[in-house]
């Protein structure tokens, strides 16, 4: 049975918008494009210009046994500043609007939900301004703009930091939280101390520096999942040491000068735990990376138990 579906968003410039959707499991197809215009068959200059009504967009096939709706709802919302109406980072004008897309009523009450949500949240400042549209007729961009961050990894990140969307990612990425209290309540004392007080756990003294067990390993607080038993090696060091995380937009990094040093701090993008550090003397044919992750900031769900547990469409990635 095909379970395939088709979901389409605007984000502002569509070079970054393909990357975040990527390499989840269950992403069939991407492709950049223009819609919610009146112009058939723009050209990017035409697009540009303003005059066509058209949005940068991208279009998304989907399997909807491996990823929901509603994932792609997050993910799309962790990618944009949702509350500018004018365009976004750098990019100004309707060329760069935010816009959901909706192809059927499922999506388009989903999508409302999912804003209602952000905003009974508080976590903005004002308003989310992104507004739900029916689908419309979607053009394909021209193919140099198709994977531009593949193609143009040195450019692409050049953009990416400079148009301003990766710092306001860093600093205002919306993550649903528990408040300190229940935290206390659902976390041991040295998983508080780690995740929420950026503490360090004893080397060798803790559960998963010498695990190897085939599963992966989850963010203790939101149970996203962080890292694959695939990408595990022993460093030596006394804590578990990963190559890479399982997806990268799972983590992400900021600088770290406490205790005298300078080093460069990990982070779940879901929960804001403090996970560890990263660092450039991992193994040369794994990618040179070690990210030094302590146990307790993490949860192991062994493959056996991973469709149990509902991790099952992480089993491609193991």
């Amino acid at each position: 049975m095909n379970h395939n579906a088709k979901a389409t968003f605007a984000g502002g410039c569509f070079w970054c918008m393909v990357k975040p959707f990527d390499e989840w499991p269950g992403i069939k197809a991407i492709q950049v494009g223009y819609t919610g215009g009146h112009q058939p068959h723009p050209t990017y200059e035409e697009v540009c210009s303003k005059q066509t009504g058209h949005v940068e967009a991208v279009e998304i096939i989907y399997d909807e046994e491996k990823i929901s709706y509603e994932e792609l709802l997050e993910i799309f919302f962790r990618s944009i500043d949702p509350t500018d109406p004018d365009g976004q980072f750098g990019d100004r004008g309707e060329t760069y609007h935010t816009a959901i897309f909706y192809h059927d009523e499922m999506q388009k009450a989903l999508a409302q939900s999912y804003i209602d949500k952000l905003e009974a949240s508080g976590w903005f400042n004002k308003p989310i301004t992104v507004p739900i549209k029916p689908a419309m007729a979607f053009y394909p961009a021209e193919e140099e703009h198709q994977d531009y961050y593949k193609k143009n990894p040195f450019r692409y990140g050049l953009y990416y930091k400079g148009s301003g969307r990766k710092r306001f990612l860093e600093e205002n990425n919306y993550r649903p939280s528990l408040s300190k209290e229940e935290l206390r309540k659902q976390l041991s004392t040295i998983q508080y101390q780690v995740t929420q007080e950026q503490g360090t756990e004893p080397p060798f003294q803790n559960e998963y520096f010498n695990h190897f067990e085939e599963g992966i390993y989850v963010d203790v607080v939101s149970g996203k999942p962080l890292f694959s038993s695939k990408d595990k090696f022993d460093s030596g060091c006394g804590w578990p040491a990963f190559a890479k995380p399982i997806i990268e937009s799972v983590v992400y990094d900021k600088g770290d000068t406490s205790h005298g040093m300078n080093r460069i701090e990990v982070r779940s993008t879901s929960a804001n735990s403090h996970l560890g550090h990263v660092f450039e003397d991992g193994p040369v044919e794994l990618g040179g990376l070690r990210y030094c992750i302590n146990s307790a900031a993490l949860r192991f769900i062994p493959k056996s138990k991973m469709d149990e547990e509902g991790y099952g469409n992480y089993k491609d990635l193991l």
